[in-house]
Parts: structure tokens; C-alpha cells; sequence
């Protein structure tokens, strides 16, 4: 199969499963709201090593915010409710609490399943903090030196999916790059999905293990170039240049619409080929065939 001149993979990605939160966060204006969202999401790229992988889902415009105020859309991914309940109100205490202006709600108020989010981070107020419920949900106000720091008490948690990729192969780096930048900028089209890595791309790709005793991922030498001749390759021969763009998603739904997207708008000149890493369906049990998903 091929999209232009550039050949679809007869392959598929193999996801798996994660929980997920989604927290809508306010700001005064973009600058502010811009700084906390840029906060918040730092160093989460992989819960290989972070604690967390999160991404900005979309912006909200004034009218779909609780406060009428600027606002965006956060996922949160985690292995585990556990986890989540551990890295989220580390995250927003750390990096929204202390950023001017910001309001944090939550995202899935239908949820059966709930962490603690202000219920946890409350006590920074040293004993002046306010709880306030309102149409059934309560909040919390803490005093901060610009005011009120106004965050909801718990937050809901659902099932997602995670770890659905495209690896691209193109004649050049700047090929490379541009068909990855189309790939990762082409997720605005669609909800309910976040690619966690920087600027949605991965130059690091990696397996799973390592010569090295403990470490749990080490580098995807089959998709190195500079490799070739000493590791058997998954590259082709016309390939110069590989990055990946790795996506989670509310939903196994999801993913597949933004797995179609990515791989629409990367494909084109000097781009060789588009797969995806799997590893045999060993990892995940969500696989997600290029093939059928363009069909």
C-alpha cells in the first residue's frame, strides 16, 4: 500500500492499557495559562523513567471553561490509579499551584473512579483554606500571594490506551523532520489524544531490555542508521533518517483515528516508508493495523 510515493508498512502498533485523568486548566490569559501548561507537562515523556505522561489535549475557548476564563484540556496517563494518584496532585501542586492566575477542574466529573486531588494538596493552606460545593461538586480555595489558588477535590480516573506509534523512514533528517512536524501537528484534528514526547516526535525510539543488567529499554538498534551492517536492520536501503510519534488515547477509538491522521499527513516526498513498532503482541493487546486502519 502507498499514500503518494511513500510505502504503507504491512505492519501494526501494539498499545496497551493505562489509566488516564483530564484536568481543565485556567488561566487570566494565554501568557499565564501558556507558562502553567508548559510547567505541568515537563518531563513526562515515558513512564519508562517519569512519573507521569501528559500532554495538552486542546485549548478551550472562554465559553467552554467552568470560570469563563482561557483554558486547556490536560490528559494525565499513569500504569495505575495509584500512580495517578501520587503524580497529579504532585504535578499541580508543584507547577499550576505556583503559576499565576491558574484554576484547576476536573475533566471526567461522570467518573465512578476518583483520586484526590485538592483534598490532597489543601493543606498547604496551613488552615486557612476554604472548601465550597457547588451543584454537587466541591472545591477548594487556598490562599496564595496573588489571591486564591481554586482547585476541585477529586478528580476522576478511566481506563485509556497507550504506546500507539508510527515510525517514519525518509531519505534526509530534514525530510525526516518535516514529515514528523506534519505528522505531530496533524493531532489538533483530533480529541482524546496526546503525543507525550517532545513536540509530539522521538528520536530515541527503544526496545525492550538490554545488554545491560536492570535497565528496562535500551535504544532500537534495528532503526539506526548509523548501525547498519552491525545489527540486523528494519530499515530501508533508500532510508536515511528515522523518528517515531508515539500517542495515548481516551479510548482504543481514538488512538486508531489519530494513528490514520499522523500516517495521512506525514506521507509524501523523500518520506521511504511509514510502520510502527510492535513487539509480536507480547506487550499490549491493542494492535492497530496500518493496513486496516486506512482502509
Amino acid at each position: 500500500m502507498q499514500i503518494q510515493n511513500t510505502e504503507i508498512i504491512d505492519t501494526f502498533a501494539e498499545a496497551f492499557s493505562m489509566r488516564f485523568a483530564r484536568l481543565v486548566v485556567t488561566a487570566h490569559d494565554d501568557y499565564w495559562l501558556d507558562a502553567g501548561l508548559r510547567e505541568f507537562t515537563g518531563y513526562s515523556s515515558s513512564v519508562i523513567s517519569c512519573d507521569a505522561e501528559t500532554g495538552v489535549e486542546r485549548l478551550l475557548s472562554q465559553d467552554e471553561t467552568p470560570d469563563g476564563r482561557v483554558g486547556a484540556s490536560v490528559l494525565v496517563f499513569g500504569f495505575s490509579v495509584d500512580a495517578l494518584a501520587k503524580s497529579v496532585p504532585n504535578r499541580v501542586g508543584q507547577c499550576l499551584m505556583t503559576c499565576p492566575t491558574t484554576a484547576v477542574y476536573d475533566g471526567l466529573p461522570e467518573s465512578d473512579q476518583r483520586i484526590g486531588l485538592g483534598k490532597q494538596i489543601r493543606y498547604f493552606g496551613d488552615g486557612f483554606q476554604k472548601s465550597k460545593l457547588l451543584f454537587g461538586r466541591r472545591y477548594w480555595r487556598i490562599p496564595v500571594m496573588d489571591g486564591e489558588f481554586l482547585v476541585e477535590d477529586k478528580v476522576g480516573v478511566a481506563k485509556g490506551v497507550a504506546g500507539g506509534n508510527i515510525i517514519l523512514q525518509a531519505r534526509s533528517a530534514d525530510a525526516a523532520l518535516a514529515a514528523a512536524r506534519r505528522g505531530a501537528e496533524a493531532l489538533d484534528q483530533v480529541d482524546g489524544v496526546i503525543a507525550p514526547f517532545p513536540a509530539g516526535v522521538v528520536r530515541s525510539g527503544s526496545k525492550v531490555g538490554s545488554v545491560y543488567k536492570g535497565l528496562v529499554a535500551s535504544t532500537a538498534d534495528s532503526y539506526c542508521p548509523t548501525l547498519r551492517g552491525r545489527v540486523e536492520t528494519n530499515l530501508s536501503d533508500a532510508a536515511a533518517s528515522a523518528l517515531e510519534i508515539v500517542l495515548d488515547g481516551v479510548s482504543e477509538q481514538a488512538v486508531a483515528a489519530a494513528l490514520r491522521v499522523v500516517i495521512q499527513s506525514a506521507a509524501g516526498n523523500d518520506v521511504v516508508a511509514i510502520g510502527a513498532g510492535n513487539y509480536d503482541g507480547k506487550l499490549g493487546k491493542f494492535q492497530f493495523h496500518l493496513h486496516d486502519l486506512l482502509k
